[in-house]
This record gives C-alpha cells, structure tokens and sequence, in this order.
C-alpha cells in the first residue's frame, strides 16, 4: 500500500503523554568590575597620542594624471584629467604655496 494509504488507515487515538516542566537554569552571578592598578594609575589627560607628521611632497613629475588626481582632492585641489600632466603639477604646486 502507499505512504498515503498507510496514513489513512485508522490507528486508535491514544491520550498525549504529560510533558514535565523543564528545569529552570539557575542565573549567573552578574560580572564584576575589578579595577587594575594599570587602569587607575594614569590619568586621561597625561595620555598623549603622537601625530604622524607627514611633511614631504611626492614626486609630482613621476605621478601618473590620475595620481594626480587624487593627490589633488588629498590636499583640496579638485583637477581636470583633460589638462595636461604639466598644467595638472603647476595646479597643484600652486595650491600647495597657498597652503
């Protein structure tokens, strides 16, 4: 006979088993904050971060346009790749006498 015949066929409905509650999980103890000598021992204005100085221009002759490009709009020069390569350096040599 088919699957289907085998679930058509009449079985005696017999009464649910009873389902016992299920355990209830004891609560973690909530974490607590231990303060470190380290943490407390430096204030936060004596941190002082070192900020790297970049104080050197590229090579600007040996840049392709669209490194020029992005060099530009890097210092806030916004240039037209359909200048030539030598507009797009004085464009940007000027720009950086300005800053």
């Amino acid at each position: 006979m088919s699957r289907f015949g085998d679930l058509m066929k009449s079985k005696k409905a017999s009464a649910p088993e009873p389902v016992a509650p299920a355990p209830s999980a004891p609560t973690p103890p909530a974490p607590v904050e231990v303060a470190t000598p380290e943490a407390t021992s430096i204030a936060p204005e004596e941190v002082v971060e070192e900020e790297e100085v970049v104080d050197e221009t590229p090579d600007l002759s040996s840049m392709s346009k669209s490194e020029l490009e992005e060099y530009g709009r890097e210092i806030g020069v916004e240039l037209d790749k359909r200048h030539s390569r030598k507009r797009l350096i004085g464009e940007i040599e000027e720009a950086l006498d300005t800053l």
